[in-house]
Formats: structure tokens, C-alpha cells, sequence
């Protein structure tokens, strides 16, 4: 079997940890061996300080592909489930990982962002606590890419079919 590395990119709050762990426990029911890594976790484990100026998360997301590089041939499946606002870095990783790679655009709107807030980080944003979260008040905008990728509209699907339209394409 081809190792293939499932990449979930959107804004904070799309559902990209929620649609990693979904499919993950799918592919592990079909006795798959799965590596989950978190941007969130990630980024903690790693000891970066609340630094995310573009070279920052440019830094962080190279340094995930190359982990990914590393380890990627020891799993059926490694779900990376980051926020990666820059095309470039996405690139980067389509590049090095050829038809492994496959990129899943989380994508939902910034009402629906605003509805979840889970974290509150939308709320924080819209009053000035927070003046850098990406695709709302930050310099850093979210690029799409330009090549063909998996999108699934999380504000408009349920949990279930956005998962099942990758798990159709990925397994």
C-alpha cells in the first residue's frame, strides 16, 4: 500500500482537528496504522513562543514536513491537521511528498467561525486582544492553492459527510 499523507489546511476553527480524529478512528477500524499530528500540539511540544509573524509559521510548517519525511514511511496514514496559511509551504510539501500528498481545504465561513469560537479566539480578535488571527484581522491572509485539492465546506456539511467525501478519496 501507498503511504499517503492526508494534509487538513484552514482557518482556526474550520473543523480540522475534529475531521482528523474522525477520519482517523474510521482508518483505524479498517486496521490502518495512523499518526495524527496537530498544529496546536505541535507547535507546544516544540516550545515556540506566541510568535506567529510569517517567517514563524513558514518556520513551523517546513519543520512539520520534514517530521512528516521522517516518519511517514512507518504509517499507513499520517493526518496533519495545521492551519498553513501560506501556498508556498503547501507546495513545498505536494513536492516533497509527490501522490502521497493529498490537501483537504477546510473550509467555513467567518459567521460560522464566529458561531464556534471555541477557543474564543474570534471574540478576542473582534475586540482587540487578539490583532493577528489569520482570515480575520491579521497581515497574514489565508493563499489558496492553485492545484486541485479535496474542499469540504464545513459550515454547510456534517461531520460525517465532509469526512466520508475524503475517506472516498484517500482510501
Amino acid at each position: 500500500m501507498k503511504k499517503k499523507i492526508i494534509w487538513l489546511t484552514g482557518l482556526s476553527g474550520s473543523g480540522k482537528t475534529t475531521i482528523a480524529k474522525f477520519i482517523s478512528k474510521k482508518l483505524k477500524s479498517m486496521k490502518f496504522k495512523i499518526l495524527n499530528i496537530d498544529g496546536d500540539k505541535y507547535r507546544s511540544n516544540k516550545k515556540y513562543k506566541n510568535n506567529f509573524s510569517k517567517k514563524k509559521i513558514y518556520e513551523n510548517n517546513i519543520s512539520i514536513i520534514k517530521y512528516v519525511h521522517e516518519i511517514y514511511k512507518d504509517y499507513d496514514y499520517v493526518i496533519v491537521s495545521v492551519i498553513s496559511p501560506l501556498k508556498k509551504t503547501r507546495a513545498y510539501a505536494k513536492k516533497k511528498f509527490g501522490t502521497n500528498y493529498y490537501e483537504i481545504f477546510v473550509n467555513c465561513t467567518i459567521k460560522e467561525l464566529f458561531k464556534r469560537d471555541t477557543k474564543k479566539l474570534y471574540a478576542k480578535a473582534k475586540i482587540g486582544k487578539i490583532i493577528n488571527l489569520i482570515g480575520y484581522n491579521s497581515n497574514i491572509k489565508y493563499e489558496k492553492s492553485n492545484y486541485k485539492k479535496i474542499t469540504v465546506h464545513t459550515h454547510c456539511e456534517t461531520l460525517k459527510s465532509s469526512s466520508n467525501k475524503i475517506l472516498k478519496r484517500i482510501i
